[in-house]
């Protein structure tokens, strides 16, 4: 199931909105066009009906505007230290060169090459790093680091291989059938722990129209507790965590939480909702 815990864990998210740049590009639009012309152009020209007015678009198309990651770190002395990693840092200005598709995604490779972490995910291994590398590739990004793989499975770390160790997408681990496959929101809530709270996937678009960057930001860093979450429920399932250990590791995002929430008041309700969970699990 999970194979091992290595001593670095990435739990990430990220978030990603149709690329006007793309659309310009590829439909031959005109540049007096706002960019909310160009998305819903980008719609239209990929199947948008009155049912769905904002279709799915091919990741490739699409620029990142957020990525997010809950840090776990086992010391030599054995201490466990887990933080909170946003990118972008700032968040007053979606067109500041913080905020830039480059600068995001390129720290994050950068970081992800050099560290060498284990990599957890939901659903990753099919959207998140296939996004990355083709929005890698079209921006004329160098990651080396991050791209490289061993020549056997045992030499080194390897985040593309299928069914690997170093990217654990815990989707394919419980996946069923089609419809059967449950959702993140469907598995962390009823597992105790919160899944979509006040914002949904396909809001991105329209907050980063109307430059609600810090909004997006704190929905990123939700989902990428919600993913740490059940990365731990499975590592203590797959018997790597005792209970003991298990609970000392939630109390570890306890106190992560409750430390960055004087900053991000947010996460402070992403912690209310996290109790009001676990109370009717444990009734």
């Amino acid at each position: 199931m999970i194979k091992f815990v290595h001593h670095t864990v990435w739990a990430f998210d990220a978030e990603w909105t149709p690329d006007p740049l793309a659309g310009r590009m590829l439909y031959n639009l005109d540049e007096d066009l706002t960019d909310a012309q160009v998305l819903a152009e980008m719609w239209k020209q990929g199947g948008a009906t009155e049912e769905n007015p904002t279709p799915y678009l091919k990741t490739a198309l699409c620029r990142f505007i957020s990525i997010a990651a809950v840090v776990r770190r086992q010391h030599q002395d054995g201490t466990i230290t887990v933080t909170l990693m946003s990118l972008p840092e700032e968040v007053a200005d979606t067109q500041a060169p913080y905020a830039k598709e480059d600068a995001v995604l390129s720290r994050f490779l950068q970081g992800v090459g050099e560290k060498k972490p284990q990599l957890v995910g939901y659903n990753s291994i099919s959207a998140d790093i296939k996004a990355m590398l083709q929005r890698g590739i079209i921006r004329g990004m160098h990651q080396p680091k991050f791209a490289h793989r061993p020549n056997k499975p045992w030499e080194g770390v390897d985040y593309f291989a299928r069914g690997g160790d170093w990217h654990v997408d815990l989707k394919e681990v419980v996946s069923g059938w089609g419809q059967f496959t449950p959702s993140l929101h469907e598995m962390a809530t009823l597992s105790g722990i919160p899944g979509k709270m006040d914002v949904a996937g396909d809001q991105v678009p329209q907050m980063w129209l109307d430059g609600r960057l810090a909004d997006i930001v704190a929905y990123n860093e939700f989902d990428a507790l919600t993913t740490y979450l059940l990365w731990l429920r499975m590592v203590h399932f797959s018997g790597h965590f005792d209970g003991a250990t298990y609970q000392n590791e939630q109390n570890l995002v306890r106190a992560l939480i409750e430390r960055e929430g004087a900053q991000k008041p947010h996460l402070l309700a992403y912690l209310q909702q996290w109790e009001r969970l676990t109370k009717m699990t444990t009734a």
